[in-house]
């Protein structure tokens, strides 16, 4: 069971492989690495590319629960959108990272750093940034601006950077995208949008950690899973969530 799923309108977790040199895009190493990963996922069968030249294997994105794998030119991505279980979408992201090193050649010594991304959306046809503001506050240093007679919030997307050791090779980032701008403010007409919550664990290579890809990635979403738990979710999750769902 997915423990989010009642948290937002859409809930996914992602993982981006990101490399310091260019990834293979020849067609057999992509074609037979795509072909790898649909064996473990059958559902993946939507291949194309886009305009930008990404690489990009897919689910049916109609269906509330998706997958997605991409290769950019110095990224690997996998997400899952809506997973029936967190299980589910972390078999996906450890296939993908199993599969890296020897069909994308992608080595230890080649990584920049490993993400492990965990995002809610929420639907919502209103002023993003005066729900984001109403529900997490501005702090008290930055109270008194909301004060200003005739004043309007129309950008606060907070986020916070945190060092998880003492080398500041693993990481945390929450942020809060928001997608309203000046133009619905002073109309009154707001588009029916996603506002945004990312949460993301990462882990800087280099002189970095003496483990595979997969064990990193194990690490990193227990570690991402404890402090949603602890902070994300009752204190900035729920929260958008009350203030959206009174409006």
């Amino acid at each position: 069971m997915n423990p989010y799923s009642n948290d937002a309108d859409d809930f996914y977790v992602n993982v981006h492989l990101n490399t310091e040199m260019e990834l293979p895009t020849n067609r057999d190493t992509v074609l037979h690495f795509f072909e790898q990963l649909k064996k473990g996922f059958p559902d993946l069968r939507n291949f194309h590319t886009r305009e930008n030249g990404d690489l990009v294997l897919e689910g049916d994105k109609e269906k509330a629960s998706y997958r997605w794998v991409s290769i950019e030119p110095r990224r690997l991505c996998s997400g899952h959108t809506n997973p029936e279980s967190m299980e589910e979408a972390y078999r996906q992201h450890e296939l993908l990272l199993d599969l890296a090193p020897p069909l994308m050649t992608i080595s230890l010594l080649d990584c920049e750093a490993l993400d492990v991304m965990y995002g809610f959306d929420f639907t919502y046809e209103g002023n993003h940034d005066e729900v984001v503001t109403e529900a997490l506050g501005v702090g008290s240093s930055l109270e008194g601006l909301l004060e200003l007679p005739r004043s309007r919030v129309i950008n606060f997307e907070p986020s916070i950077t945190l060092a998880l050791d003492e080398s500041c090779q693993l990481q945390c980032r929450l942020s809060i995208e928001t997608r309203t701008n000046a133009f619905q403010v002073r109309s009154n007409d707001f588009a029916d949008d996603q506002l945004s919550v990312y949460f993301t664990v990462r882990q800087y290579w280099g002189s970095g950690p003496d483990r595979s890809f997969v064990e990193s990635f194990h690490r990193q979403k227990e570690l991402g899973e404890e402090i949603l738990r602890r902070s994300v979710i009752p204190r900035v999750v729920r929260p958008l969530a009350q203030v959206i769902a009174s409006r």
